[in-house]
């Protein structure tokens, strides 16, 4: 609904959202509880490590959202905001009152071509992403929501768009790796040591009856332990490289309605932005210098309406990384994973469906894990 602010401001706000219930079965529990209830890559469980963890079902609501936009009239144009926020914070138990946490999702502001807050990634064209009933979706996708500057403007038949957004560079160890101060073994850490934002640049265009967006990235990966071991600083290294990734996505009719979806992503810095933080965005070696993996995932979707108001998607996506010798046996390499699905929608604020999917993962090592899905959900919007 629509509320209006005091009239000095002239400001109107909406509410938006849905309510949704997921009843998933899974093969084998993953490595992490957020990765039952969603399809985090990372965190399929190695076939090596499925002893007495095979076969789980759950239900949860955590998928649930809640948002809200504003539209304020000024003299430079109109001045809109978001904020929107869902359950997929902080885990909950689900002994009792499952209180999963709530976690920010967007809070972002734009007034005429400048946008600013916390948004999806500028590297993302939303448009050419799947309908899968699995929130975590294909696992070959863009996945990022971070804080950013965005400038946009209007094209012909579509848009451009510069971005400059939060870096964070995650990083492969040599070895395994136990930090002073902590008895846990690691293979990777988070940096911190970033100095330049991530640059990034969309051009998006109407082709035919279709879409097509053209993307490209500069980032500066850097490490700088200051020759202190700890936990935060697990090895000692001090050494930074720009890298480049590039990325072609886009969605076309076919017959009737249904539509054909595709992404095709490469470069040396896809890293953390894809399959939800899948890969290291560089692998420090022994000699505590960086090396940047080539990467690159590909998807494709095709979206079939049966008639009226059901359709069913099938996903295919696939990742690569081509990690440097000498990356730790844990460090993960490929992904991929099949997705197809019914989806029934009675009135247009419901969503009824069921989705069976396959997915896996592979380390540096040559070891694999295999994950089965069957879910069912229902969504319920306002």
């Amino acid at each position: 609904g629509a509320l209006a602010a005091p009239a000095q401001a002239q400001t109107t706000v909406t509410t938006y959202g849905y309510v949704k219930l997921d009843a998933i079965f899974n093969s084998v529990k993953s490595n992490a509880l957020v990765g039952d209830h969603a399809l985090i890559p990372g965190t399929i469980r190695l076939d090596s490590a499925k002893a007495n963890e095979e076969d789980n079902f759950l239900m949860h609501g955590r998928q649930s959202r809640l948002g809200f936009r504003t539209s304020t009239p000024t003299p430079m144009g109109t001045l809109t905001t978001l904020l929107e926020f869902a359950l997929f914070g902080t885990d909950g138990n689900e002994s009792s009152s499952n209180s999963h946490n709530v976690r920010l999702r967007h809070a972002y502001a734009s007034l005429g071509a400048l946008s600013a807050g916390q948004f999806w990634t500028n590297f993302m064209f939303l448009p050419s992403y799947a309908e899968t009933v699995d929130f975590g979706g294909h696992v070959g996708q863009i996945f990022v929501r971070q804080a950013q500057i965005r400038y946009a403007g209007k094209l012909d038949k579509g848009e451009w768009a510069v971005s400059i957004e939060n870096p964070e560079s995650v990083l492969a160890i040599p070895g395994v790796v136990t930090p002073p101060g902590s008895t846990t073994p690691i293979t990777s850490f988070r940096a911190n040591d970033d100095q330049a934002p991530d640059i990034i640049g969309r051009v998006s265009f109407g082709l035919g009856k279709g879409q097509l967006s053209v993307v490209g990235m500069a980032r500066n990966i850097r490490v700088d332990t200051g020759g202190t071991l700890s936990v935060v600083n697990p090895v000692l290294a001090s050494d930074d490289k720009w890298g480049a990734a590039f990325g072609v996505t886009g969605v076309f009719p076919t017959w009737g309605k249904d539509d054909f979806r595709f992404g095709v992503h490469a470069g040396d810095v896809l890293g953390r932005y894809a399959g939800v933080s899948f890969w290291a965005d560089g692998v420090v070696n022994a000699a505590g210098q960086l090396e940047l993996p080539d990467q690159w995932i590909a998807r494709a979707a095709y979206r079939h309406w049966w008639g009226g108001t059901v359709r069913s998607s099938l996903v295919l996506s696939a990742g690569e990384s081509d990690n440097p010798v000498g990356t730790p046996g844990g460090t993960n390499r490929e992904m991929a994973s099949a997705h197809l699905n019914l989806i029934w929608s009675p009135v247009p604020q419901v969503n009824l469906g069921a989705e069976v999917i396959r997915a896996v993962r592979e380390v540096e090592s040559g070891a694999k894990g295999h994950l089965t899905r069957v879910q069912l959900s229902g969504q319920y919007s306002f």
